[in-house]
């Protein structure tokens, strides 16, 4: 009865031959691939049937990576998001104040434009806030007594006639506008010369011709200007525009509303009409000292003889 090894222990050809003969057939492979590339469509043909394989093994690390791609991306694109809304923040604050600075020294060229046609020396002058009284219709400005500014000077804008100066600081100046219910400023009609006052009616924003009979010659549409005859205000300043003519009944007074030219809710620059304020006092008025009636000057009256005594 024959026993034979099992396989792990069967003998065959010694371990070195087998590394030689190995080594042998890699040298011999590895100088004909370089020398005649014989291996290069085997090693094509196998790298094509690994292909897959090799797909296969790196789809968990695809998707790893593809995931990680998609989240860094959508933050990057969240930043990059936030970033574009700040820059257009600040671009449309650039502009809208590229803008103001555009309208502001359009409103400086035509102010200086006014200053070089009047004869009156003039000042310009930038609103810096409202008065906080609810109940009048004023604003303070940047320009006060050392800057020549006193009480009762006028004060214009490209349009028109704003208001008056109603008091000076050193500093600022209180404008007191047209449309104050304690203001009234002498008015001419353009188209005819018929001459009125305009008085401020509060915060409404407009203007009120009293004391008009029913049939003065006044349209709407009719240019107020500043008749002058007041001492204050230069003649030919443009004031208000009739809106609102109310025909009452005859001989009573009508109604008429006028819209102003100038407004401070436009422009934030003004020009202050730096006129001499003194003026001339009122003559002394005349009394009756005769009884034939005639009117004679008080000083006439103190130089005149006392004939009482001559006739004694």
């Amino acid at each position: 009865m024959e026993h034979s090894p099992p396989p792990l222990f069967r003998q065959g050809a010694p371990a070195f031959l087998k590394m030689a003969l190995f080594a042998l057939v890699a040298v011999a492979l590895l100088v004909a691939d370089s020398r005649m590339h014989t291996l290069g469509p085997i090693r094509q043909a196998i790298n094509m049937m690994l292909y897959p394989i090799q797909q296969v093994a790196l789809l968990p690390r695809s998707a790893v990576n593809l995931v990680s791609e998609y989240f860094s991306s959508l933050a990057e694109l969240q930043k990059e998001i936030s970033t574009l809304q700040q820059q257009q923040l600040e671009n449309a604050q650039t502009l809208q104040q590229t803008q103001n600075l555009v309208t502001e020294n359009a409103n400086l060229r035509k102010l200086l434009e006014i200053r070089g046609q009047t004869q009156t020396k003039s000042i310009v002058g930038e609103i810096l806030y409202d008065a906080r009284d609810p109940f009048t219709r004023k604003v303070i400005l940047n320009r006060g007594s050392q800057d020549g500014v006193v009480a009762g000077q006028p004060v214009i804008d490209v349009n028109g006639v704003i208001g008056q100066i109603t008091r000076a600081f050193p500093m600022t100046s209180e404008v007191t506008l047209l449309t104050d219910k304690d203001q009234a400023i002498p008015v001419q009609v353009v188209r005819n010369g018929l001459r009125s006052v305009a008085y401020g009616r509060g915060q409404s924003g407009l203007l009120d011709l009293r004391f008009m009979p029913a049939n003065a010659d006044v349209q709407t549409g009719d240019v107020l200007v500043t008749s002058g005859i007041d001492g204050v205000y230069p003649p030919g300043l443009s004031v208000a525009k009739i809106s609102q003519v109310e025909n009452v009944a005859s001989g009573s007074f009508g109604r008429i509303l006028c819209q102003p030219t100038g407004g401070i809710d436009r422009n934030r620059q003004l020009l202050v009409l730096l006129v001499d304020m003194n003026i001339q006092p009122r003559p002394a008025p005349e009394e009756t000292v005769e009884k034939s009636g005639r009117r004679r000057p008080r000083a006439a009256v103190a130089s005149a003889p006392d004939t009482t005594e001559q006739n004694k």
